[in-house]
């Protein structure tokens, strides 16, 4: 392995509620970070898909994808996230045979899920755009006391409304 790439784990593929985002996390596990892509809800659909082993009933873009690779006799040995440009990561699939494909990482990804292929991704990359997981976890652990204190302060009443109707108090 080229010692500029790092080796992630597809963690999986979260829905951030406040922003109505779809977002594919990956883990680097020797670096302890993860990298959050934002994927279209179709594309994080087909990667969460692939991640659990759905086979529908008919091929769909990135199942046919694999069958092509595979019926070409050509092997997706991995997939590289290669850069950030303007906020969107750029990525390549890179064949056995050492061809490499252009393409979006959220289809490299899909596609890597269901071959079984790793993801790899630029040191640069992934020193620009990951989270430290203790940083992402002291967050969330903020976030949960926040909302223990609020749960403290606050009672049933506050939230039954005074007319037939009345959603409780406005903000």
């Amino acid at each position: 392995m080229h010692e500029d790439l790092v080796e992630l784990q597809v963690l999986g593929v979260r829905r951030q509620v406040p922003l109505d985002q779809v977002v594919v996390l990956l883990l680097d596990m020797a670096g302890g970070r993860v990298l959050p892509i934002v994927v279209g809800l179709t594309e994080g659909q087909a990667i969460a898909a692939g991640q659990a082993g759905v086979v529908p009933p008919r091929p769909m873009t990135h199942d046919l994808l694999a069958s092509v690779l595979q019926s070409l006799g050509a092997v997706l040995e991995r997939v590289e996230i290669v850069a950030l440009i303007d906020g969107v990561f750029h990525a390549e699939l890179v064949l056995g045979d050492g061809r490499r494909i252009d393409s979006r990482a959220s289809d490299a990804i899909a596609l890597a899920v269901r071959t079984s292929s790793p993801v790899l991704c630029e040191r640069s990359v992934l020193e620009d755009s990951a989270l430290d997981v203790q940083d992402a976890a002291s967050d969330e652990d903020e976030e949960v006391e926040e909302f223990r204190a609020f749960l403290d302060t606050v009672n049933a009443d506050d939230f039954v409304g005074t007319d037939e109707g009345d959603k409780g108090p406005s903000s």
